[in-house]
């Protein structure tokens, strides 16, 4: 027997139609309007940046548009800013031979690419008095492309002053590319596994794109796994093979996370030891499972009487928590020792300190959800939820 293949691996991965219909957002295309930019949030680990890489870039390039594409975490050394305008300087790189004249266009006469135009690839950031809109404009003019530039976890750069003002650079450029009617020149996505960091860019009247909406990133679901039990099973005996009912059931206990699953199946493909996959993958998905809740056990216990009596309230209204009602205060009083204070005030320092740890955050209405659907799984599980 041998171990699926690394092609049938990423087979599953693919999502072309959602590639496709993200795109046709970022044109205006279709019934969903992206031409002020995507944000997409989903936890970590779920397929989300495989799927900017395998399926969204690609699909961006069959229509033939220039593609960017920068992960804010893949270099903690360097300012989040930087990153951004460095991506965007290597790709001008790209088309080095045309792009002279188009940065003299658009007024980039002191920068050089290459030793030709200026912009310095030995260097971070951008030379003194050059914009995100000026080279943003040089690689559109070059390339004669649209342009989609893809910030993965961007919600890094509101840690520092160059990453926030990077922010409203794109935001400024995507304003002064794009003419109101036409099929924009530069499109932009951003994506981030903090759905309330990332939120923050949209609903924070001092952030620069104010007004528009975190759409959460689809996850896989019981299509992927059917084709990945389909792939698997291709390389087992006949005779004993997972059944897609025991993988999806898997799925959903690693937290929809692809490659947890792919490290249970192919651990348990290669032992081989038992008579029945699915039974053992059940089992090993369970071991998993309990790992992931003992990490939330213990962030639990580290929580302060108040902060646990929120999540514990929170977990049990489904969706409609108002975390300063009389019924809800008094819920939280129930749980909570006596000399613990409940006031509006405390309340919104214990939610203020959930968010920060990412346990809780605020959507587009202005409600609060639990971050990490472990939470509440483990939460329910424990008898917790009041």
């Amino acid at each position: 027997m041998s171990e699926p293949s690394a092609a049938s691996e990423r087979y599953t991965f693919r999502r072309p139609a959602l590639a496709a219909s993200f795109c046709a957002a970022l044109a205006g295309e279709g019934i969903q309007d992206a031409r002020s930019g995507l944000f997409l949030a989903a936890p970590r680990r779920v397929g989300k940046s495989t799927f900017l890489r395998e399926d969204l870039l690609p699909a961006a390039g069959q229509r033939g548009w220039v593609t960017v594409y920068v992960d804010l975490w893949s270099n903690k050394a360097h300012d989040p800013g930087e990153l951004i305008a460095d991506a965007i300087k290597h790709k001008i790189a790209d088309h080095a031979g045309v792009v002279s004249k188009a940065a003299k266009a658009v007024g980039l006469t002191r920068v050089s690419v290459m030793g030709t135009l200026g912009l310095d690839l030995t260097t971070t950031g951008l030379p003194a008095g050059v914009t995100l809109t000026q080279i943003l404009e040089a690689l559109h003019k070059a390339a004669r492309k649209p342009v989609l530039l893809i910030v993965d976890e961007a919600q890094h750069a509101l840690s520092t002053e160059k990453g926030v003002e990077a922010m409203f650079g794109l935001k400024a450029a995507r304003d002064a590319m794009n003419v109101s009617g036409k099929a924009p020149d530069v499109m932009l996505v951003f994506t981030g596994s903090s759905r309330d960091k990332l939120a923050h860019l949209v609903m924070n009247s001092r952030m620069p794109f104010y007004g528009s909406q975190v759409t959460p990133f689809p996850l896989l679901d019981r299509n992927f796994t059917d084709e990945f039990t389909r792939s698997v099973n291709r390389a087992l005996a006949a005779g004993n093979q997972f059944e897609p009912d025991a993988v999806y059931e898997a799925f959903v206990s690693v937290g929809h996370r692809p490659e947890m699953l792919r490290h249970l199946i192919g651990t348990i493909a290669l032992a081989n030891e038992s008579p029945s996959l699915s039974s053992r993958l059940k089992d090993d998905a369970t071991l998993v499972q309990e790992r992931l809740w003992h990490d939330v056990e213990s962030d639990f216990a580290s929580l302060s009487p108040l902060q646990q009596a929120v999540i514990r309230v929170m977990a049990g209204k489904d969706g409609r928590f108002s975390p300063f009602g009389e019924s809800t205060m008094s819920a939280y009083k129930a749980l909570v020792p006596d000399h613990v204070s409940i006031s509006a005030g405390t309340v919104q320092n214990a939610i203020d300190a959930l968010r920060e740890r990412e346990i809780v955050w605020k959507e587009s209405r202005g409600s609060y959800e639990i971050e990490d659907q472990a939470w509440l799984s483990w939460l329910r599980a424990k008898g917790l939820t009041s």
